[in-house]
């Protein structure tokens, strides 16, 4: 069977070395190779990632001068992603995002490939922006529906949102996770914790997560159980977090990348928080069902939507200090919201079934 040729653009690159679009495209990517497509994804050519061929996904490198001009840089990098995928005549182009890459889709023409965009969040939302920033990718995320042939929401509160605000459908296609079931405590030996006797929080160390309402609750509250937080920290932000929290039982410990320590870590955590916002099905809260975590998420239309009933929510850093006072009469829950966020994993978000849905949706373009 003559399968397409896919390219996917719009990420830092494979192997995953940075976050939930990386994730995703590592995972997709290998997925849609194994099934007899011809997969391309697109690498910043600052990737470490030295070889033309990852797990039979050809690897492309082009230029992203990230290190001079910082984000803006992205601009430049997609515009050469998708000028070069064209180029190819590649059948379909996979758009991850849309802030960096709606120049691009005005720029570049064409009659033949189809542009599928996964929408991401509402990304004009985020607090690190500018209110330039904010109006620019507000401008990009209209570009994107308007240019896309496809867009896909990972989310039933993004899907909602694009009906009500552009009057478009999109494909409804999660993100994927494993289900992790073979703990190894020894792990937590690296890092000087004992089992369901210290909280976690995995992200990225930036306003929307919460992070500072997440950490505030905690510092007033009564637990004398360490906090570990996990995301890096080389940002102006981190740095401010870091020093917010200098005198605390927080411990800041950078990026971790390998996923069995990130399962562990998620595993045996007392309470795993997750603050995320303005984003739609973030990938670490699908791994952190996947890991059999104890969750407390902020109480958003996002996370509710995954979560429903199985989780604790909080909307403010008085609610997380109350949770954290009261966490022996929540434990009696653990078990419940468990093994349902697992049964809900295996039949809603397992990769391989978000693998055969982009499949569907390719070969039906």
């Amino acid at each position: 069977m003559n399968k397409k040729t896919i390219a996917i653009i719009g990420t830092r690159g494979i192997p995953n070395l940075y976050g939930g679009f990386e994730q995703f495209a590592e995972y997709v990517s290998v997925g849609l190779v194994k099934m007899g497509y011809k997969i391309i994804v697109y690498n910043p050519h600052f990737h470490p990632y030295k070889k033309d061929i990852f797990n039979g996904v050809e690897v492309v490198k082009k230029y992203c001068p990230e290190g001079k001009i910082g984000a803006a840089a992205h601009i430049i990098y997609d515009w050469l992603c998708l000028r070069d995928a064209l180029k190819k005549k590649v059948d379909v182009v996979l758009e991850l995002g849309y802030q960096s890459s709606a120049i691009s889709m005005l720029i570049c023409k064409t009659k033949t490939t189809k542009i599928v965009t996964n929408m991401d969040g509402m990304e004009w939302m985020r607090q690190k922006w500018s209110p330039a920033v904010k109006k620019f990718t507000k401008w990009s995320e209209r570009i994107a529906v308007e240019k896309s042939d496809v867009l896909v929401s990972d989310n039933q509160g993004i899907h909602q949102y694009f009906q009500e605000s552009y009057g478009v459908d999109s494909y409804m296609i999660p993100y994927g996770a494993e289900v992790f079931d073979d703990p190894n405590s020894s792990v937590l030996e690296d890092y000087g914790l004992l089992i369901e006797q210290y909280n976690l929080l995995i992200a990225r160390l930036e306003p929307e997560n919460n992070i500072v309402i997440i950490l505030d609750g905690y510092v007033h509250s009564g637990d004398k159980d360490k906090f570990i937080v996990v995301g890096s920290h080389d940002s102006e932000y981190g740095r401010f977090l870091k020093k917010r929290y200098i005198n605390t039982n927080i411990e800041f410990i950078g990026g971790v990348y390998d996923i069995e320590q990130l399962n562990n870590l998620r595993y045996f955590a007392k309470f795993y928080f997750h603050g995320h916002s303005v984003g739609g099905t973030n990938p670490s809260l699908l791994e952190a069902m996947a890991s059999q975590a104890m969750i407390v998420a902020h109480n958003n239309i996002f996370n509710i939507s995954v979560l429903e009933e199985n989780a604790l929510y909080f909307s403010s850093e008085n609610e997380i200090a109350s949770i954290l006072d009261k966490s022996k009469s929540h434990q009696k829950n653990r078990k419940k919201y468990i093994s349902n966020n697992l049964e809900k994993i295996n039949k809603e978000y397992r990769w391989d079934l978000i693998i055969e849905q982009y499949a569907h949706l390719f070969d039906e373009l």
